[in-house]
């Protein structure tokens, strides 16, 4: 097995299968059922379970006699995931990791749970309880365990969705989604709703997008306001950058520490944004600090992105794997590192208690509002020093697998913190990312492989996200370096979007018209830690068709964005990148052309002004002109447009119509809305 959390499992007692025919057919031999174990490799309940249930001889024992037992990682199987977890959030009303299902031999579910503890506590039966009352039912009412498993299947068949004729999303849908937003908003802390709290990046970038479209001061409000929270707050690491998975509390203090690739991807391109809208300092410093940690904590050998960095890390004083440990100071421990003087300093600054904001007296760094203020240069020496004292520290676990659709947010993130400020050293570790899912992941027909691990591509096929986000990363990094294969690259991919996975009504499913046949298709719309697939693949389809002018890509984006005019009113917590991407969809995109020789200086200032334009989803290409043959220059946009005089022009357009050409980087800054910080 490629999967790192599979491959944390291969010395249990179980005797685990991963998800293979060979696995059912066992159970059917056996007249066993099937013990389906969902996680990933930075789960902290899942590895407690794993501790306590897996690793327990008596307890493998009678899996291993009475079930086949079955591993799955649900970041390489986000399918096998979907479907089961619709299952488990339907019949007990929540959902989470580790995931327990129990199947028949035909894979269909008939009894469900998450974490299972070791003893009966809260009300939960234990484990081992789960496991006989299974088996008991399993050999004596084996009528009753079918008929069980045959409803639900049915109950999942007739949960289709039907978006299919809901309308284009317009102005009043998303003015709508505003009000529904501002009704769930924290003023007090910012982010939506209560503990625990996930960094809404989605969300955020929707109130940007329409911030720009209509200059409503509430919804750049809400999203400068949440920004500067999250950023203060220990959901940010303030010594090493990069944002933990969420916040157990309210307020934003204590994280659950783990560190997933698709949440920094995506926090870094909003923070950037913010900084493009605002000229935030605090914006900049947390968005490059963001795209800095990426690089290197997450990058691997071969130029892409791991999937994540543990929460669990090995307590020095202890021994034990305790969740926090590399994160979490004492005074004790600061004064250790800095000296009396600026350890007091420090505790001031971050934050840090005698009494601890996290457990046993130790505290997770923020940056209170009401704290010190201090000389920028000791405040940067005594950072590090801490953070050269936490290396020292036994390190979180990390996930090397490349995921192709988190890669996908990863290069866009990389590619638009270099341009906008002048780093061409992370363009570079986007190119490179790029490069990865072109040789590794993408086969010779552009199919893609959902994971690779040591440059070695995973069994698995790519869903509808990787399909999105990875043609959004090409998108990105062609509107930036200019390179025209980019475009075509990401072409090849939402060309399959429509031939592959797209219903006759527009909708998108999750998964491949050829992949494997599950009890249902999945076919979720909604944006939850990352953009969904069915969303993703719409920013994509219409980004390219604001590109290419294809009228048949623009339509495929309208008729998949038909869900946002249906959910966007109605739950827009939960269709944020859909609302992102109908605001694009609602100012036009605008299309960007910058006619002028790459190395000249003027195209190269006229190129930065049009990406710091905060028009939503405008599109950009640079390059030499395109004469109407198709030779010149590589992107569409350019053909047939003329220099100005002799001088690098630039063009903008949106609904067939075209503003005045300009040489004037002022000029140009005026029609996208530049700010000028």
């Amino acid at each position: 097995m490629t999967s790192p959390y599979l491959l944390q499992h291969a010395d249990n007692p179980v005797d685990w299968w991963p998800w293979q025919p060979e696995a059912f057919e066992e159970a059917r031999r056996r007249n066993v059922p099937v013990l389906l174990s969902v996680g990933y490799s930075s789960c902290h309940w899942c590895h407690v379970m794993a501790h306590e249930s897996f690793e327990d001889e008596l307890a493998a024992a009678y899996m291993n006699e009475h079930f086949v037992c079955i591993k799955v990682d649900r970041e390489e199987r986000p399918d096998i995931d979907a479907v089961y977890m619709e299952a488990v959030q339907a019949a007990t009303g929540q959902g989470g990791w580790p995931m327990t299902v129990f199947l028949t031999p035909d894979a269909e579910p008939f009894y469900f749970g998450t974490y299972f503890p070791p003893e009966p506590r809260h009300g939960m039966p234990s484990f081992m309880q789960v496991l006989e009352g299974v088996r008991g039912a399993w050999v004596g009412r084996p009528e009753e365990v079918a008929e069980v498993a045959r409803r639900i299947v049915r109950d999942l068949a007739g949960r289709q969705l039907d978006y299919g004729k809901a309308g284009l999303p317009g102005p009043e849908e998303l003015g709508r989604a505003l009000l529904g937003l501002t009704r769930e908003y924290d003023a007090v802390r910012g982010g939506f709703g209560g503990a625990p709290k996930f960094p809404p990046s989605m969300v955020l970038e929707f109130l940007l997008r329409h911030h720009a479209r209509t200059g409503s001061e509430g919804a750049l409000q809400m999203a400068a306001d949440t920004c500067e929270a999250m950023a203060r707050g220990g959901i940010y690491d303030q010594l090493g950058g990069g944002f933990a998975r969420y916040s157990v509390d309210r307020e934003w203090v204590v994280p659950h520490f783990e560190k997933m690739l698709y949440d920094n991807a995506l926090l870094c391109r909003v923070y950037a944004h913010l900084w493009r809208a605002t000229g935030s300092d605090l914006a900049r410093r947390v968005a490059l600090e963001t795209a800095d940690f990426m690089v290197r904590e997450l990058r691997t050998t071969e130029g892409g992105f791991a999937s994540a960095l543990d929460a669990d890390s090995e307590e020095q004083a202890t021994g034990r794997h305790v969740e926090g440990a590399y994160y979490a100071w004492t005074p004790g421990q600061l004064e250790d590192v800095l000296g009396e003087a600026d350890a007091e300093l420090a505790a001031a600054y971050f934050g840090v208690t005698d009494e601890g904001t996290f457990e046993h007296g130790k505290s997770v760094l923020q940056l209170p509002q009401d704290g010190p203020v201090v000389e920028a240069e000791r405040i940067a020496s005594i950072k590090a020093r801490l953070l050269e004292a936490r290396g020292a520290r036994p390190a979180p676990g990390r996930d090397d697998k490349v995921v192709a659709a988190w890669n996908g947010l990863a290069i866009a993130a990389l590619a638009e913190c270099g341009a906008f400020f002048e780093r061409p050293d992370l363009v570079e570790r986007a190119i490179e990312a790029a490069d990865l899912l072109v040789r590794v992941h993408m086969d010779g027909m552009a199919r893609l492989a959902r994971t690779s691990k040591d440059g070695r591509a995973g069994a698995n096929a790519g869903v509808l996200e990787d399909y999105g986000d990875v043609a959004e990363g090409f998108l990105t990094l062609a509107s930036v370096t200019g390179e025209g294969v980019w475009l075509e690259f990401a072409g090849f991919l939402v060309d399959l979007v429509m031939a592959r996975f797209t219903a006759e009504d527009g909708s998108l499913y999750d998964t491949a018209h050829d992949a494997e046949q599950l009890i249902r298709r999945p076919q979720d719309p909604t944006d939850t830690a990352a953009p969904s697939g069915w969303t993703a693949a719409a920013g994509a389809l219409l980004s390219y068709a604001a590109h290419t002018g294809s009228r048949p890509h623009r339509e495929a984006a309208e008729r998949a964005l038909a869900v946002v005019h249906a959910l966007g009113p109605r739950a827009p917590r939960f269709i944020g990148h859909g609302l992102a991407v109908a605001e694009a969809l609602v100012d036009g995109p605008r299309e960007v052309a910058v006619v002028g020789h790459p190395e000249d200086p003027a195209t190269q200032a006229l190129h930065r002004t049009a990406l710091l334009g905060t028009a939503p989803g405008a599109v950009v290409a640079v390059g030499l002109p395109r004469a109407a043959d198709g030779s010149g220059g590589e992107f569409p946009l350019l053909a047939e447009r003329t220099l100005v005089r002799d001088l690098p022009t630039a063009y903008v357009c949106r609904h067939f119509v075209c503003a005045r050409p300009t040489t004037e980087p002022v000029e140009l800054a005026d029609q996208l809305g530049v700010v000028r910080p």
